[in-house]
């Protein structure tokens, strides 16, 4: 036998011998490694709901995940564009060693299950077209990702549904029944009289005589689910017109405009701030023409350029604060601002329990803020879409096919991946 193939054979034997090593695929998440930092997420849910724990690396490379090699998840890996590297057994022990270092601000957390997900969203029509003209980014991240969802409405909620999710995201809704307050810009297009029918005639066949007590039903139900362990994720209006829901528990907010008839001239006088998830002391906004629910949304009173507009996320222990460590995981800590019917959130009426995980400190605002209810969890995060800096009725969805790092969707699948955590980990 010739050297040269003697040194063939060997090469080959220790390929070989490496590849039976190369235990683990890591999922780099750092700005520099990664290729698609969104389809990253749906790799980690598509192993997930094969089976197979994944490592959630907090704070490693941006968050990085890892998970027992198998060539089936590195052909999806190519398939899906997602930069990964093998690794043997001594190295990820390494990288655990390295984690678990009391002085490194780093923590392995397992994720065990994919979680079950639910995107409460308006009915479709007898065509199955979206009755509202604008898209919603949840959606579209979780299409992108290739994550699975249901999705549900009020027909749903109100028949107990809701325990079957682990998880919930609710749509760009208005909970208070005045339609979003469009009424002085679209009251005209058909879009939004068809919007008001179809709500009116949901809420008869409920059992209801008015769509804000239709809401208010759904509201309850859902603040029940959250208290029961669920974990529920809202954006833009569905933020603060939820809380305003159930603050006016009882008392009429809706103009004669909404519902026929003339709000409580007492009404903010009237308002219960104790059964709200995230904010107080807030005022109502009593002219029903206004684009406005209330002064809890900073959206009219922000003084700050489009190109400077940037929010900054906190930085917090993994080893000692788990949850807000995973729903801030990032290749950034300065994500782009974007804005939507309910833009940030004005620091003073924001309750003193609620955390604030990202804010835009000059304009004293929060953009990203997260709390607990009974056993269960909520994140609210304002603004309507992260890569379309002010997003107009009828305008085209995001093509995240431009945008596959995009920090500010990283943030909507955070949440989407934390109810996988060992549940004795997600404890705040």
């Amino acid at each position: 036998m010739t050297f040269k193939k003697i040194a063939v054979i060997t090469a080959l034997l220790l390929v070989a011998l490496a590849q039976t090593r190369a235990a683990y695929m890591l999922i780099p998440m750092d700005d520099k490694s990664q290729k698609n930092h969104l389809k990253a997420y749906g790799i980690a849910y598509w192993v997930l709901d094969n089976g197979v724990e994944v490592w959630w690396l907090l704070n490693y490379r941006g968050g990085s995940f890892a998970f027992q090699h198998n060539k089936a998840f590195e052909k999806e890996c190519l398939t899906r564009d997602v930069s990964f590297e093998i690794i043997p057994d001594a190295q990820f022990a390494k990288i655990q060693e390295e984690i678990a270092h009391p002085e490194v601000n780093m923590e392995a957390m397992k994720l065990e299950k994919a979680p079950k997900i639910a995107v409460y969203t308006p009915e479709t029509n007898e065509k199955g077209e979206e009755l509202q003209p604008w898209d919603d980014a949840v959606t579209l991240v979780l299409t992108y990702a290739e994550i699975p969802y249901d999705k549900i409405y009020d027909r749903e909620v109100l028949n107990d549904l809701l325990p079957k999710y682990d998880w919930l995201h609710l749509h760009h809704e208005d909970f208070t029944g005045q339609y979003g307050r469009f009424y002085r810009s679209f009251h005209n297009e058909p879009w939004y009289r068809e919007n008001q029918r179809k709500a009116e005639e949901l809420a008869k066949s409920l059992g209801y005589n008015k769509v804000s007590q239709e809401k208010l039903a759904v509201v309850k139900r859902i603040k029940e689910y959250v208290i029961g362990g669920g974990f529920m994720f809202a954006m833009c209006s569905a933020t603060d017109s939820y809380d305003i829901a159930l603050a006016a528990e009882g008392v009429d907010i809706c103009a004669q405009i909404y519902d026929g008839d003339a709000a409580d001239p007492s009404a903010q006088e009237k308002l219960d701030f104790s059964k709200t998830f995230a904010f107080r002391d807030f005022q109502l906004i009593k002219n029903p023409l206004e684009y406005e629910f209330s002064t809890i949304d900073n959206h009219q009173n922000r003084n700050i350029a489009p190109e400077q507009d940037y929010f900054t996320l906190f930085d917090f222990s993994a080893k000692w604060d788990p949850v807000p460590t995973m729903l801030t995981q990032c290749h950034t800590r300065t994500v782009k601002g974007f804005m939507g019917q309910t833009t940030a959130f004005i620091r003073r009426y924001i309750k003193p329990d609620a955390l604030i995980m990202g804010e835009t400190k000059p304009q004293n605002e929060a953009r990203y803020i997260h709390g607990t209810m009974g056993q269960g969890f909520w994140t609210f995060y304002g603004g309507h879409d992260p890569e379309d800096y002010r997003h107009f009725v009828h305008d085209p969805p995001t093509d995240l096919n431009l945008h596959p790092n995009s920090p500010g969707y990283r943030l909507i699948l955070n949440n989407v991946l934390f109810p996988a955590a060992k549940k004795k980990n997600r404890k705040t």
